[in-house]
């Protein structure tokens, strides 16, 4: 009896402190609790519902970190956005303008050099001026054409026949018997600069609707023709004259007019008549059968350093505008119209901004005497 009396009092002794400890532990959690309550401004049944949210939150936390992957895996690239972006850009200008690009076979007639006349076979591109039929292309393309035959976006084919060109320019204006067509969107705009993105599409070796993109590589370039010319990386070969160059906004800067290769290739650096010379000589061409090239009556020296930023007159011609208006040589011109000129070919392009008759207001320095005097446009002389 003494044994178990013995026992007895160890398990109870036992059980006295295991419940003293709980109690003890019991009272320290809930000591926590309220700390943890007082310290985060909350109450002990919120501290358990967070503990509840946070717990679901583990549990679904490889789905959700496998959503937020596959979602940044979309936004964490934002090159490929971008590119995607430009891609589908590029697409939308190439669809506007598309249609209105045409391909032109042309037939001339040569001689060679035992005097045989035979005829030849020749490609360009041209495009869509109106809807009633007038091409844009370039002189050395149609202007010295016997048979032209213009393919349209469609594939069908139409005779065109030569409405004027004007070699000095390298522009021609043909036209078609058709109604309905989509005229392409001309900018006058030249505030392009070096940079922009240009795409040139054109009939390349007879390939229809060819695509080439690039960019303006310089402008004012005066190479053969005597306006500034559009300088372009973007692939210009055999078949592209006559073709358009075209802006990021689909609108048409210039018409794709030579090459310059150093390796006898046909692929080089391109160039382009600017877009508001074409339509003043497109224009002009429509109303009066050919090109009346405004005249001032002046000629400029392009080397002169006079230390003014300008043109410089080295003689003026008797009897035309500028001698009436007071200019002489050994004048600098630095503005027409309030626009800036440089060298002769910016001269040019605002001088072709306007027709025969009009009057512009040109800005003359004279040893530093700067004035304003107003020339009324004749047409240029036939040499």
């Amino acid at each position: 009896m003494s044994t178990d009396n013995g026992f007895k009092s160890f398990f109870i002794k036992g059980l006295i402190i295991i419940l003293i400890a709980i109690i003890f532990f019991a009272i320290g959690g809930i000591s926590m609790l309220g700390m943890l309550a007082v310290v985060n401004r909350v109450t002990i049944a919120d501290l358990f519902r967070k503990s509840t949210e946070a717990e679901g939150q583990s549990a679904g936390q490889s789905t959700g970190e496998q959503q937020r992957d596959t979602t940044m895996s979309d936004i964490d690239a934002p090159e490929g956005f971008m590119l995607a972006a430009l891609d589908d850009a590029i697409s939308k200008v190439v669809e506007e303008i598309a249609p209105s690009v045409v391909n032109i076979e042309v037939t001339v007639k040569t001689q060679d050099i035992f005097g045989r006349i035979y005829e030849e076979e020749g490609i360009g591109s041209g495009v869509i001026y109106s809807e009633d039929g007038y091409i844009i292309t370039n002189n050395h393309v149609a202007g010295e054409a016997e048979k032209l035959v213009v393919t349209l976006y469609d594939g069908s084919e139409y005779p065109a026949v030569l409405v004027g060109s004007e070699e000095n320019y390298d522009v021609a204006v043909i036209k078609i018997e058709k109604e309905g067509l989509r005229a392409a969107d001309f900018s006058t705009d030249d505030s392009y600069k070096a940079g922009d993105m240009v795409i040139a599409i054109g009939s390349p070796y007879g390939l229809q609707q060819s695509v080439t993109m690039g960019v303006i590589s310089a402008r004012g370039r005066d190479i053969t023709i005597p306006v500034n010319l559009i300088q372009t990386d973007a692939a210009i070969n055999r078949g592209n004259s006559g073709g358009p160059l075209v802006n990021s906004s689909g609108e048409v800067i210039g018409i794709n007019t030579l090459i310059l290769s150093t390796s006898g290739e046909n692929t080089g650096i391109g160039f382009a008549v600017p877009g508001n010379t074409v339509i003043s000589i497109a224009d002009q061409i429509i109303k009066y059968g050919k090109a009346k090239i405004p005249y001032m009556g002046i000629r400029m020296d392009p080397y002169s350093n006079t230390g003014i930023t300008g043109v410089h007159v080295s003689d003026v011609e008797p009897g035309y505008p500028a001698e009436d208006a007071g200019i002489r040589a050994g004048d600098v011109i630095t503005e027409i119209d309030g626009v800036k000129v440089s060298n002769p070919y910016e001269l040019f392009a605002q001088v072709l901004r306007h027709n025969v008759g009009d009057s512009i207001n040109i800005t003359v320095n004279r040893g530093g005497d700067v004035f304003e005097v107003t020339v009324t446009l004749v047409e240029t002389p036939t040499e």
